[in-house]
């Protein structure tokens, strides 16, 4: 058959079903839920395609198109709908009686139409809003589908176009393309894009997130929900979408703003409740950090006569609640109100029959943190110079920090994140030329974690297979020598197995074809990419990692150099001290005195970047081994002013028990 089909307009009441159509045995392709959006968009275009229809003894056999009659029909049943009855005539192609083609003919329409790439409909869905004037409400009238749906696609085709072009030519995913819709600006949208495929990298979408979440904080988040109103009451900036919940609170240090004098709000009023002398707000509870404090509980307490008054009364109550219980004709709801009733009485007990020493109360506190979704509240906490046993030492032992020498080296916190990234960034490069080591380590602490007790054997790695998202001030100035370690360790991976065309299950029958050498590499690199930002471990408090270390990185001069993005950090007062001091240089530093900041740094840089030929055998060893002591793994004792070594842990005089945070 190779002639035209005759034009041809037929009555909606005079179509009927054609034995021939190839979707005859599946009625569900005809349920109403099935072509509600078909039937929507009829309803406000019209009919877009004819139908292929055959005459019949019936009437016309709908060939190709039954779907679509389907929607006819409905429409002709709504009376809502308006233009639709029996008798409107539509636009159709006449199938001659003696055409052999049936089937291949309905066959060929339902098969032969490629499926509509996904980025062109968002990219459609944009384009109805942004050039023809429609409304959300309004396309999905057209479509018969949710506002909501619709507004979801309309946030991945607003996306900025080079992160929408990327996807078309498959350099990122589809997946990682949409996850950039969790910032509804495109100028910010393009900055994270740049930053994270400047390198070459492959970028997930999770990487995608994390980034995002350093550009404000999404109002759907439990912090975001926790300051909007605080936060819009201030006048904060917020990048609104298209979706609500995914709208975005731009000043993240106004929202850390508002949350820690929420924390800290909570923290006072937990103070003055229980008589502590001191109240904190930290966001997040470091445990590495919160290791030197120690901690107080309440003791037992002969209540006063109205407080025993109180206990028996609380008694007589609780011995009732719990001949109600028992009741097993009681519903759910009574039970768990009578249950919480029961909760808040033994509390009320403990209250009266436990308190804080006035010993412990002087010398201790509460700290705030956000946990989970809510303020969590840390109390008993003893600081450092606070513990008993630090108690009667001398008041001179004590640095005064107004009265330190300006010369004096101190790490401001700031710094000392970025050094933990850039440390962090030399462990992995470390690891991931170390692959045996590596992989022992990782499987150890798989098997640890499910077959162990209690805390996990480190927390130094994450082997939940997600890579740690790193911040830094200077990213782009810092050394990168390690990033060239992984690079190269990443190049000599053996990914032929990783072909996104393949199944999973392919794709793990080619990985388990590698051998044991590859095996350990590949998995040497992605626990590489989950170091967090660290110093250098103590061994009483991680010997894990404090030894594995050691192994893998005895000296981290092989993988990162100081540079003048760090000298630009330090005054120049410290230089000096560093050059004539710590290097052994006392000359240089005399005569560079009289320079300026700039110059001291060059220097510095051109000396560390390759060492002078003029320097002596013991200067050349000094610069060759240089760098912030917290930053070496073993040889050196942490900087007094960043690192206290851990007291001794003593029991404390007297029946006060005081116990580590952490």
């Amino acid at each position: 058959m190779t002639q035209a089909l005759e034009p041809i307009f037929v009555a909606i009441g005079d179509l009927v079903a054609h034995p021939a159509n190839v979707r005859n045995r599946s009625p569900e392709s005809y349920a109403s839920e099935n072509i509600a959006h078909l039937k929507a968009s009829i309803a406000v275009l019209g009919l877009l395609q004819p139908l292929l229809v055959q005459k019949l003894s019936a009437g016309f056999g709908v060939l190709a198109g039954g779907r679509r009659h389907a929607a006819l029909l409905e429409l002709v049943a709504d009376k809502a709908a308006k233009g639709f009855t029996k008798s409107t005539k539509i636009d159709c192609r006449l199938v001659p009686d003696d055409c052999d083609l049936t089937t291949a003919l309905s066959l060929a329409e339902n098969i032969t139409q490629a499926p509509m790439n996904a980025i062109d409909e968002f990219e459609a869905f944009a384009r109805m809003m942004e050039v023809d004037g429609q409304t959300p409400e309004t396309i999905a009238k057209t479509f018969g589908t949710t506002v909501a749906a619709v507004k979801g696609r309309l946030r991945y085709g607003l996306i900025h176009p080079d992160i929408r072009a990327a996807a078309r030519v498959k350099s990122i995913t589809l997946d990682v393309m949409k996850a950039f819709a969790d910032h509804t600006s495109q100028e910010v949208q393009r900055e994270v894009f740049e930053a994270l495929t400047k390198e070459d990298n492959h970028v997930h979408a999770y990487s995608v997130r994390n980034a995002l979440k350093s550009r404000g904080v999404q109002v759907s988040d439990d912090i975001g929900a926790f300051v909007r109103k605080d936060y819009e009451a201030r006048g904060g900036a917020i990048a609104t979408d298209l979706l609500d919940e995914h709208s975005v609170l731009e000043d993240s240090a106004l929202v850390e703003t508002i949350l820690l004098e929420k924390l800290a709000a909570a923290a006072e009023e937990a103070r003055a409740e229980i008589g502590f002398a001191w109240a904190d707000a930290v966001i997040q509870y470091d445990y590495a950090a919160m290791a030197d404090y120690g901690r107080v509980y309440p003791g037992p307490v002969e209540p006063d006569e109205e407080g025993s008054k109180r206990l028996d009364a609380i008694t007589a109550e609780l011995e009732k609640l719990e001949h109600e219980m028992e009741n097993e004709e009681l519903e759910d709801e009574a039970y768990s109100e009578l249950y919480e009733r029961v909760d808040e009485l033994e509390a009320e007990a403990r209250d009266l029959q436990e308190a804080y020493s006035a010993e412990d109360l002087a010398r201790s506190g509460v700290i705030a943190t956000w946990a989970q979704g809510k303020i969590s509240l840390h109390v008993g906490m003893v600081r450092p110079e606070d513990r008993a046993e630090n108690a009667g030492k001398a008041s001179g032992t004590s640095k005064d920090p107004g009265a330190a020498d300006s010369g004096e080296i101190t790490y401001p916190a700031s710094l000392t994140d970025d050094l933990k990234t850039e440390r962090a960034m030399a462990l992995g490069a470390a690891m991931a030329m170390h692959p045996e080591a590596t992989l022992d380590l990782t499987l150890f602490k798989l098997v640890t974690d499910v077959l162990g007790h209690g805390m996990g054997v480190t927390q130094a790695i994450k082997v939940d297979a997600r890579q740690d998202y790193r911040t830094h001030a200077k990213m782009d100035e810092i050394d990168g020598t390690s990033l060239e370690q992984v690079a190269a360790a990443h190049d000599a991976l053996d990914l032929s197995w990783a072909d996104d065309a393949k199944s999973p299950a392919d794709q793990f029958a080619l990985f388990r074809a590698l051998d044991a050498g590859e095996k350990a590499k590949l998995v040497a690199y992605a626990t590489a990419a989950t170091t967090q930002a660290c110093f250098a471990r103590d061994r009483q408090r991680d010997s894990l990692m404090h030894d594995f270390e050691i192994e893998v990185m005895p000296d981290i001069r092989a993988h990162w150099t100081p540079n003048a993005a760090l000298f630009n950090r330090f005054k120049k007062a410290w230089l000096l001290k560093i050059l004539g001091e710590e290097l052994g240089l006392a000359q240089e530093a005399v005569t560079l005195a009289s320079s300026t900041k700039k110059q001291v740094v060059e220097f510095c840089d051109k000396l560390f970047a390759e060492p002078f030929a003029t320097l002596t055998e013991t200067q050349r060893s000094a610069v060759a081994a240089w760098c912030p002591p917290m930053m070496q793994t073993s040889g050196i004792e942490p900087v007094e002013a960043l690192e206290a070594e851990p007291p001794e842990t003593a029991t404390p005089d007297g029946n006060t028990e005081v116990a580590e945070a952490a």
